[in-house]
Order: C-alpha cells, then sequence, then structure tokens
C-alpha cells in the first residue's frame, strides 16, 4: 500500500460518505451522552484540519486535528475505511498528525475514544503511540464510556 496523506477541503462525495459511515456507527454503538464524533460540517469549524489517505485513487481513511490552545490540540475523526482496516492506514494518520503537531509547535496532544470493546484496538494503537491516561479535557466530563488520553511531544 503506497499511502498519499493530504488535507481535505472537505467537498467530495468520498470523504462525506466515510465521515457519514463513522457518526452512524459512534451513533450506533455509543450512548448519545457519550458521542463526541463530529460529522462533516463541525469539522469545517475554524480551527480544524482533516487529512485524508488515499492509496492509489481509493479514499482508505482520515483524521483531524482540532486547535485547542497554543500548548495543545486534539486528535478528531480518526477513521480507517472497512475495505483497508489492518493495513496501516491508521498508524500512517497518526504519525502524520503526530508530526503535525510537533511542526505547529504544540507541547501536547490530546484525544478521547471509546471505553468498550470496539475501540480496544483504537486504544491499543494510541498507547503503542505513547498515549497516556489524562483527566478529561477541553469541555469534557468523566463518563464510563470515554476514555482521555494526552501524548506529551
Amino acid at each position: 500500500m503506497t499511502l498519499h496523506i493530504t488535507v481535505d477541503d472537505l467537498t467530495g462525495p468520498a470523504i462525506a460518505a466515510l465521515l457519514r459511515e463513522h457518526v452512524d456507527q459512534m451513533r450506533a454503538i455509543t450512548p448519545p451522552e457519550s458521542k463526541h464524533a463530529l460529522d462533516l460540517d463541525s469539522l469545517r469549524a475554524p480551527g480544524i484540519t482533516v487529512w485524508t489517505a488515499h492509496d492509489g485513487g481509493h479514499l482508505v481513511g482520515c483524521a483531524a486535528l482540532k486547535h485547542l490552545d497554543p500548548a495543545g490540540a486534539e486528535i478528531k475523526s480518526m477513521r480507517t475505511a472497512a475495505a483497508a482496516q489492518r493495513r496501516g492506514v491508521a498508524a500512517a494518520l497518526l504519525t502524520h498528525l503526530i508530526t503535525e503537531a510537533r511542526h505547529r509547535r504544540y507541547r501536547h496532544l490530546y484525544l478521547e475514544t471509546g471505553a468498550g470493546d470496539f475501540f480496544h484496538p483504537a486504544r491499543a494503537l494510541y498507547r503503542r503511540f505513547g498515549f497516556q491516561p489524562c483527566p478529561p479535557f477541553a469541555g469534557y466530563h468523566p463518563d464510563p464510556n470515554s476514555v482521555h488520553l494526552s501524548l506529551s511531544l
């Protein structure tokens, strides 16, 4: 697989479909009060940059970086297309986000993910990259359905 990761303007049908699939799945497996996945319109907000990964001409994943403050950013909307799972797409996107966060001179990178079994592969990936549990951040609250993680850069 040869991945090309680029900033996405969120206007194409493929990214719209991938994000719709992501939000729909999060709604199906997460209680409404614990769902923090951003939809397409929310990802267009100022301070959020979305990257997409393509293999050839096929969209295989996406991830976003949300500016929190001069010292930190949050990872949002990490998603790998079903046909590309377990092929290194998420690791490549996460590597890209960490590199970009360092380039932007953030000192901390944060994320919220689910606590359930479905999210085990995501939590394992984040641990492999050095993310550690942290208290809720940026308006999140303690929630048994959420895991909050951070990485010092």
